[in-house]
């Protein structure tokens, strides 16, 4: 089976694909006016015959980077009358308590494009008030004379009986075909107003720019006559088809970085990995993610743009960490003296200084190069030649001279305050979880994830630092090991043992019909779809929920004490404690649905026999590791030519074709068997570096 992935990022366009049996790989800079021309490029490169492929799959940055620049459409929101404010006014807990400049989530939409109708169903999906279509009808006329491209449908209990927003999406899409309209139960049939309006708002502000771009990749692949099938990754580890990701763009706003926590959750298990953090450095960002026998953690709500003041989505997400720190990340000087990196970004154009393309901000790239970690010459695997010389003087102009340093000393600076920020996403994903990074491993990957691991990993001890075979592109090569998925919900509150029998039955009845659906929309035969309920559980009285197994009503109505049981276990490995004697209430019913991919060529590819590619070489140079006035002698070596069962001690530097590996002195390095790099960190007897 010929496939390709194609991971769309905020500075690299990354390519990995299997054509023929064989791996083949591609990296060019993002085009951020029209990303499909990195689509394109990429396949260039790589020299792939669109019409002899079967299959292409995509992730992009292009939904989550639409949100936090606010460049998403003209969008107005219909809710239930007496609820105008809802979405404005969000939760009264402040996440800042002591941050004297915290700022509520400001809502996509304005108070003056928000609309009410006259309508109203009590929460067991009671008409109590019937809709006004009339109404309906000069709102649409209103919208037209606003000039509206989206509007998102969201009436307070819709997730119970939508009977009310179906009518007002009919005149909409009568009086605007063109109109992007986001029904909030097409999108999740769940509780919580305040999350359901912002999931809502999100789908409908995305929804025009989204779908127009996957519109215009489509075009371009049918027009090279492209005859397979497009998937698209999306923020719940799984793919969708691309009618669907154009209809429901939320579900894709961490679609590429979801990817590669895919990838090193099955690269953990072929190792024996019980336990380890997925970490990947990219041109913008960093992230971070905990996975556990061989999955990362898939939680149910995220926020974009910071936990604090962000925007809530209340959707499937793998559990991802990001802090605005990656390679083209710009470092940057304060009133006082105070030296900072990121979170803006020198993107693609024009980038680092070293690109040569006239920047004159200072990244993490740039410091990278000046203290010697990186070689100009091999860059991209010699596509790109980096400029020493003006990385030095952007350096010099914006960091050395205000701060008194020389450009080595500044340079190292810029490295030690990004490798600090990015150890937080990590803490956040195992200190914060009550996880022991000490019995942990990192697997690492991105451009830049491997020339900066070993430093985060050695800031909270973690003992070793997995760097896979291609990772440069190695979300790219996540997704072509992603299954399909579907997330189905309905909220259910009673407790259990308690519940009518009857009901249950029939929320599992419509969730399992949901998924027939969907399975029929995207051609999917019934057979090889695995359907997998889960109940949302708490104790009494509680607010937050945990997600228990629950495959059968009668868990939840029959004998209770095995889910009783499982629930207490879970509640005590998440939050130390148990109350047995408690009341257990369910709140949601899931219903999550997968299709395994029918070729496993990927991950047969990660745990095949390595063999060196190309003949040996060695050479030397210095390079700064923690001291600026005395770089170290540092031995060079090119991946491709290490043979299995390789080892070698630091400091080293380990240049391939699209990435970097610095290690660092004193640690080890093993090559395994199927040519992935094993590093053992160096610490003496008190556990120090």
């Amino acid at each position: 089976m010929n496939i390709v992935g194609v991971d769309i990022g905020g500075t690299f366009t990354d390519l990995v694909g299997c054509i023929d049996g064989k791996i083949v790989t591609s990296k060019t800079s993002t085009t951020p006016a029209d990303p499909t021309n990195g689509v394109a490029e990429s396949l260039r490169l790589a020299k792939t015959d669109l019409p002899s492929l079967e299959e292409v799959l995509h992730g992009s940055t292009i939904a989550i980077n639409t949100v936090l620049e606010r460049k998403g459409a003209r969008t107005a929101l219909i809710t239930t009358k007496g609820f105008r404010d809802v979405y404005a006014i969000g939760r009264s807990n402040r996440m800042e308590a002591f941050n004297l400049f915290f700022h509520r989530p400001q809502p996509l939409v304005p108070r003056h494009l928000t609309y009410e109708v006259n309508e109203r169903l009590d929460p067991a999906g009671n008409v109590l008030k019937a809709l006004d279509l009339a109404e309906v009808e000069a709102i649409a006329r209103t919208l037209a004379e606003e000039k509206i491209d989206a509007v998102a449908v969201c009436l307070l209990h819709s997730y119970v009986d939508p009977v009310h927003e179906r009518q007002i999406g009919e005149v909409l899409r009568r009086h605007h075909p063109k109109l992007f309209v986001t029904l909030s139960h097409e999108i999740l049939r769940e509780f919580r107003e305040y999350e359901r309006t912002s999931t809502t708002a999100l789908n409908a502000y995305v929804g025009p720019r989204v779908s127009n771009y996957l519109g215009t990749l489509e075009t371009y692949l049918r027009g090279e006559k492209f005859p397979g099938k497009i998937a698209i990754m999306r923020s719940n580890g799984g793919v969708m088809s691309l009618a669907q990701a154009r209809v429901q763009p939320v579900s894709m706003m961490e679609s590429g970085p979801v990817a590669g926590m895919i990838g090193a959750g099955r690269l953990a298990a072929h190792l024996g990995l019980e336990r380890c953090i997925g970490f990947d450095m990219g041109g913008t960002t960093a992230k971070s993610s905990l996975i556990t026998h061989g999955n990362p953690a898939v939680e149910d709500g995220y926020v974009i743009g910071g936990e604090a003041s962000g925007q809530p989505m209340q959707l499937p997400v793998v559990d991802i960490v990001e802090v605005g720190t990656g390679g083209g990340s710009i470092a940057w000087t304060d009133e006082t003296g105070g030296l900072h990196v990121g979170p803006r970004s020198a993107g693609a154009d024009p980038g680092p200084a070293c690109y040569g393309k006239g920047s004159g901000d200072p990244v993490i790239t740039d410091a990278d190069l000046v203290l010697g970690r990186i070689n100009p010459q091999r860059f991209l695997n010699g596509g790109m030649k980096l400029d020493v010389a003006a990385a030095e003087a952007a350096i010099m102009e914006r960091v050395g001279k205000p701060l008194g340093l020389s450009v080595r000393e500044a340079a190292l600076g810029i490295t030690t305050i990004a490798d600090t920020a990015m150890s937080l996403s990590v803490r956040a994903v195992s200190v914060n979880k009550g996880v022991d990074p000490r019995d942990t491993a990192m697997i690492a990957f991105g451009g830049a994830g491997p020339l900066h691991a070993v430093a985060i990993a050695r800031e909270i001890f973690i003992p070793r630092v997995v760097i896979p075979k291609l990772p440069g592109t190695f979300s790219a090569l996540g997704m072509l090991m992603a299954s399909w998925r579907q997330d189905f919900v309905r909220t259910l509150i009673g407790r259990i043992g308690s519940l009518d029998k009857a009901l249950v039955e029939r929320v599992y009845a419509e969730l399992a019909q949901d998924a027939r659906a969907q399975l029929a929309r995207d051609g999917i035969a019934e057979s090889e779809a695995e359907l997998t309920f889960f109940a949302d559980l708490r104790y009494v009285g509680q607010e937050h929920a945990l997600q228990i197994p629950a495959q059968t009503s009668e868990l939840l109505t029959g004998d209770t004490s095995q889910i009783r049981d499982l629930f207490h276990v879970e509640h005590d490995q998440r939050y130390g404690q148990a109350a047995i004697e408690e009341a257990l209430e369910v709140v949601n019913l899931r219903l999550v649905l997968t299709s395994a991919r029918s070729d496993t060529i990927a991950e047969a590819w990660m745990s095949e026999p390595w063999v060196a590619t190309d003949a040996m070489e060695e050479s030397w140079r210095d390079v700064v590791f923690n001291d600026a006035d005395k770089p170290l002698k540092t031995r060079i070596l090119w991946r491709p030519a290490l043979p299995a069962g390789f080892t070698f001690e630091g400091p080293a530097v380990v240049e391939e074709p699209n990435s970097t590996i610095l290690i660092h002195p004193g640690d080890k390095v093993t090559v395994t068997a199927t040519g992935h790099l094993l590093i053992d960190l160096h610490y003496d007897d008190k556990g120090e570096a």
